[in-house]
C-alpha cells in the first residue's frame, strides 16, 4: 500500500489545495491530509495497532498512518459486542489502539489512556503489553479484517499490501474513478468494504473523501436509522458515489415515496452485503437511482464482482473484477481465483491453495460472464444489514436458558432476526418473553431476535424438523412456518411472538 501513500504525496505535490477530506467537523486539502498523515504516524507506538472509532478524518488519518509505519492495522467495528470485543483485542494481542472511545476502552483492558490530537480530533491512544509470545502472522500481513462471525467468536483475515493495492486499483479502474468524484462513507470505516471503496479507492484517484460521524448520518448502533438524518448526510456531502447494504438502500428509496430527494449528483450506489431482492432493485431504478449490485469476500481483500453503468444484469452480482477470475465447483460452490487473504489470524488455517478460495456461496455464471449466487453451502446468513450471523451460535444461547428446550433462527437478508421457539412444558409466554430478552443483552445487536414464534410442536424426526443425528433441518422448519415468518416482515404485530 505504499503505492497508495506515494499517490496521495503526488497528489498533494501537484494539487497541495485541492480538497482531500474532510467530516462534519474538519476539511482538509491534499497538502493538509499529508502533514496530518505524517503527525498521526509520529504518535503511534505500536506494531499491531487497533482502532476503535467512529466515521472521521482522524479514523481515516490514522489508518493511512498506520501503513506508513509499515505497522499491522486492525479495525474494531463499533457494532461489535464487549465479548466480542475483548476476543479480538487479545487474538489480536494488540499493543496500541486508538479511539475516540476511551471509557469504552478502558474497561476492556483495565488501564488509562493519553489524550492525543489527529485531525482535529480528541483520540486517546491506550498502550497493551504483548499477552502471546510469538503471535504468528502470515508473511506479509499489513491488515486483519475480523468478520462479523460465522461463529461467535469473529475470525481475523489477514490481508497483504499486494492484495489490497490490487483490488483498489482493480475498483477504480472498472468505475472509471477521477479526481473529480466526491465519496461519501454511510458505513462504517471498520468494515473492509467501506475502507477500500470509500477511503482507497478516492484517495487513489485523487478525489474527495467524505466521512462524517455515523451518528451525524441518523445511525444509531449497526441497525438503527433515522431517516431524516441519512438525506441530510446526502445533502450535505453531494456524493457522485456511495456503497449501502440492502436495508440502507431500502430506506433510500422509502425516503424518496416519501417526498424526500437524493442528491441529482450520484452516479454509482454499489450494493452489497447481503442478498437484495429484484423488486428493490427495480423500484431504485423506476426512480432513477444508479443502482448496481455487487459481491465481495474479506478473503479476497473485499470486493469480488460489480454490476456496472455499462456493464450490467438485473439478478446478478456482476462480472469479477479484472484481477480475479470465478469458477463454479462440481457442487455449485463458487470459486474465487487470484491474489486472496494469506490465512487467519493465529490459527494455523492458511488459504487453501495459492490464488484460490472456495466461497462457501452457491451460484452460476451465465454465459455472458455474469455471476448469479443461488445461496450458501453452509447455514450461516447475512441480514438486510450486512451482519453475518452464524444461527447455531444464536440458538445455543436461547437453549442455554432454562425455559428454552429448542430454537431455530432465520433473517437471510432480513432487518432483523425471527426465531422458532419450542418451550419446556408449562412455560408461560411472559418467561419465554424475559428469556429472549436475556440472551439478546448478551448478543450484538446485529445477532438479536427482534420476534419470535412458540411452538407448540417439538423439533423431531417424526415431523422431519429433527434428523437422525439430532441436527435440526432449518429448511422444513422455515418451510412449515414461513406463512407467520413472511407475515412478521410484511406487517409487524405490536406482539412480538405468536403462538401455533
Amino acid at each position: 500500500m505504499q503505492q497508495l501513500l506515494a499517490r496521495i504525496r503526488h497528489q498533494a505535490s501537484q494539487n497541495p489545495h485541492q480538497l482531500a477530506m474532510r467530516d462534519e467537523l474538519t476539511a482538509m486539502d491534499y497538502g493538509q491530509l499529508v502533514e496530518a498523515m505524517d503527525s498521526a504516524s509520529g504518535v503511534l507506538k505500536g506494531k499491531r495497532i487497533g482502532l476503535l472509532m467512529d466515521n472521521s478524518t482522524a479514523w481515516a488519518c490514522l489508518d493511512l498512518a498506520i501503513i506508513a509505519r509499515a505497522a499491522v492495522g486492525v479495525p474494531l467495528p463499533n457494532f461489535f459486542s464487549e465479548a466480542q470485543l475483548r476476543h479480538l483485542i487479545a487474538d489480536a494481542d494488540l499493543d496500541e489502539i486508538m479511539t475516540d472511545q476511551p471509557a469504552r476502552v478502558a474497561a476492556l483492558i483495565n488501564d488509562f489512556g493519553a489524550e492525543i490530537k489527529v485531525a482535529g480530533h480528541t483520540v486517546w491512544a491506550f498502550r497493551r503489553t504483548p499477552q502471546k509470545s510469538g503471535l504468528i502472522l502470515p508473511a506479509g500481513t499489513v491488515k486483519v479484517t475480523y468478520t462479523s462471525g460465522t461463529t461467535g467468536n469473529p475470525r481475523g483475515v489477514c490481508l497483504s499490501a499486494e492484495v489490497l493495492a490490487t483490488v483498489t486499483q482493480s475498483l477504480c479502474h472498472a468505475v472509471a474513478a477521477k479526481a473529480s468524484d466526491r465519496s461519501l462513507s454511510l458505513l462504517p470505516l471498520s468494515t473492509l468494504l467501506e475502507n477500500i471503496a470509500g477511503l482507497y479507492a478516492p484517495l487513489w484517484s485523487g478525489a474527495l473523501v467524505q466521512v462524517p460521524s455515523l451518528a451525524s448520518c441518523g445511525f444509531s448502533g449497526s441497525s438503527g436509522l433515522q431517516i431524516g438524518g441519512l438525506f441530510t448526510a446526502l445533502a450535505w456531502a453531494q456524493p457522485t458515489s456511495i456503497v449501502l447494504v440492502p436495508q440502507l438502500l431500502k430506506a433510500l428509496v422509502g425516503g424518496i415515496h416519501a417526498g424526500l430527494s437524493a442528491p441529482r449528483s450520484l452516479r454509482l450506489i454499489a450494493v452489497g452485503g447481503a442478498p437484495i431482492a429484484e423488486s428493490l432493485l427495480h423500484a431504485a431504478t423506476h426512480l432513477g437511482l444508479p443502482v448496481f449490485q455487487g459481491y465481495g469476500l474479506s478473503e479476497a481483500g473485499s470486493v469480488v464482482c460489480l454490476n456496472l453503468p455499462d456493464d450490467s444484469r438485473m439478478g446478478s452480482v456482476g462480472k469479477p473484477l479484472s484481477h480475479l477470475r470465478l469458477q463454479i465447483a462440481h457442487d455449485g460452490e463458487v470459486v474465487v481465483r487470484g491474489p486472496i487473504h494469506l490465512g487467519y489470524l493465529d490459527a494455523g488455517h492458511h488459504a487453501q491453495s495459492q490464488g484460490e478460495w472456495h466461497t462457501g456461496d452457491v451460484g452460476y455464471v451465465d454465459d455472458d460472464g455474469y455471476l448469479f449466487l443461488t445461496g450458501r453451502k453452509k447455514t450461516a446468513f447475512s441480514t438486510a444489514f450486512g451482519r453475518n450471523v452464524s444461527p447455531e451460535w444464536v440458538e445455543a444461547a436461547l437453549t442455554g436458558q432454562p425455559c428454552i428446550a429448542q430454537a431455530a433462527l432465520f433473517g437471510e437478508g432480513r432487518p432483523f432476526n425471527i426465531a422458532v421457539l419450542v418451550p419446556r412444558p408449562e412455560v408461560t409466554p411472559a418467561e419465554l418473553a424475559q428469556a429472549v430478552h436475556t440472551v439478546n443483552q448478551h448478543l450484538p445487536d446485529y445477532a438479536r431476535i427482534g420476534r419470535w414464534i412458540i411452538s407448540s410442536q417439538a423439533f423431531t424426526t417424526a415431523n422431519q424438523r429433527m434428523n437422525a443425528a439430532g441436527c435440526i433441518q432449518r429448511q422444513k422448519i422455515h418451510a412449515d412456518y414461513q406463512p407467520m415468518i413472511d407475515e412478521f416482515y410484511e406487517s409487524p404485530q405490536e406482539s412480538p411472538h405468536v403462538v401455533l
